[in-house]
């Protein structure tokens, strides 16, 4: 049988800011690297760029 735990988070107001910081930053690395391989697949010469290449 699987069990799962759920942990609830209970940051204070410095750790919740540096959280949505932390999170701010890897969504945009993300978007960064997304746009990067819709430019390079857009290229006439169609190359693809995968996720674990970047």
């Amino acid at each position: 049988m699987r069990r799962a735990f759920k942990f609830l988070l209970r940051p204070t107001v410095k750790q919740a800011a540096a959280l949505t910081a932390m999170l701010d930053d890897h969504r945009a690395l993300y978007d960064a690297a997304l746009q990067e391989r819709r430019d390079a697949y857009r290229h006439p010469s169609r190359v693809t760029v995968r996720y674990g290449d970047q």
